[in-house]
């Protein structure tokens, strides 16, 4: 699998990342899929210190010990776990430099190698959260950071003044709100965007249109139901014999310049199976370029 330059970092990744958040909690088949991601030559796996309230960084860290060193290991941090299993934000140098500690032990590593904000708002302290993972940085606890975050207003402050590698965001063929705003930027200051939620929630799948019918009664962003009904079929009809639907909605988020890596989760080794086939097909430049004039050129309105 073609590996990625992350941002200018020394890190490179596989344009196939596995999301960690959809393993589950029985460790074993959580272990199988894991080591079946790294055998198809995914590198990249990511996780957080929310996902299951911390089991989750157990579960990769238990899975990975034995290979830490073929593994790019990108967690995040800022929602502050409390006793009771809730949590709040909390993007504060303290609650930063001391939650490493508890995820470094939770993933069985003396580093991570890109260490994520896990969400913000502008009104976030936002030196005093860069303070902190420059710090960690110079402390040689993480080797790079980056943030996760749809918020143009929040991205733009970490590009100004931060030295981040990476920006993880919602981007698919449903939600092309970062095209015009964000993505450009981004590529232009050489620094990679890692997707989450490529394939809309099982509605970018072989599965699209039950899925859609099932649990989009209420429409996605600024789509009614019926709309992603019809640009489904739409996109159907685009597809070739030897073609589907999710690896047109990968290798759709794959073209743009400023993307590196799609982070996809997988419950199951089919479903990990059928991301990776899909990875592998090819599709031509008038078809891509058909699914931008398909599918809406959503914007930025809220969740500035």
């Amino acid at each position: 699998m073609r590996k990625v330059q992350l941002g200018d970092s020394n890190l490179y990744v596989s344009e196939l990342a596995l999301g960690c958040m959809s393993l589950g909690t029985e460790r074993k088949q959580a272990n199988y899929i894991i080591d079946q991601a790294l055998d198809y030559g995914i590198n990249y796996l990511d996780t957080a210190d929310l996902y299951d309230q911390g089991r989750n960084e157990e579960i990769v860290g238990e899975a990975i010990k034995k290979r830490r060193n073929d593994i790019v290991l990108a967690t995040k941090v800022g929602n502050h776990l409390k006793e009771d299993g809730s949590w709040y934000w909390d993007p504060s140098k303290a609650y930063i430099k001391s939650q490493v500690k508890s995820s470094l032990k939770r993933l069985q590593t003396d580093h991570i190698d890109l260490y994520q904000l896990h969400g913000g708002t502008i009104e976030d302290p936002i030196d005093e959260t860069i303070e902190a993972f420059e710090e960690l940085v110079e402390e040689g606890v993480i080797r790079y950071y980056g943030i996760s975050s749809i918020r143009p207003n929040v991205i733009k402050q970490f590009v100004n003044k931060a030295s981040i590698q990476s920006v993880m965001m919602q981007y698919s063929i449903f939600d092309r709100r970062a095209e015009e705003e964000i993505l450009p930027l981004l590529q232009k200051q050489k620094i990679s965007v890692v997707t989450r939620g490529s394939l809309a929630k099982g509605m970018l799948t072989k599965d699209a249109l039950s899925i859609t019918q099932a649990k989009a009664q209420k429409g996605y962003l600024d789509y009614r139901q019926d709309e992603l009904l019809s640009t489904i079929k739409q996109l159907i009809d685009l597809l070739n014999r030897d073609q589907t639907l999710t690896g047109l909605a990968i290798q759709y988020a794959l073209q743009n310049g400023a993307v590196s890596s799609i982070v996809a989760g997988a419950s199951s080794s089919t479903q990990l199976s059928e991301n990776v086939k899909a990875l592998e097909q090819s599709f031509t430049t008038a078809q891509l370029e058909q699914v931008a004039h398909i599918a809406k050129q959503n914007k930025y309105e809220k969740h500035r």
